[in-house]
């Protein structure tokens, strides 16, 4: 993996850290990363079906 510097508005932190909070990811980085994960997953898929 690598590391990256990511800048984010403050309410998408606060909703990161409510998540982790919440026990729903055990940190912000993983949440992120699941996050990039499906938004890739989901663009590829829908180009897949349109083309």
């Amino acid at each position: 993996m690598k590391l990256i510097t990511l800048y984010l508005p403050e309410p998408y932190i606060e909703a990161l850290d409510q998540l982790v909070s919440e026990k729903l990811y055990p940190n912000r980085a993983e949440a992120i990363r699941v996050a990039i994960r499906d938004l890739i997953n989901n663009e590829f898929w829908r180009r897949k079906r349109v083309g």
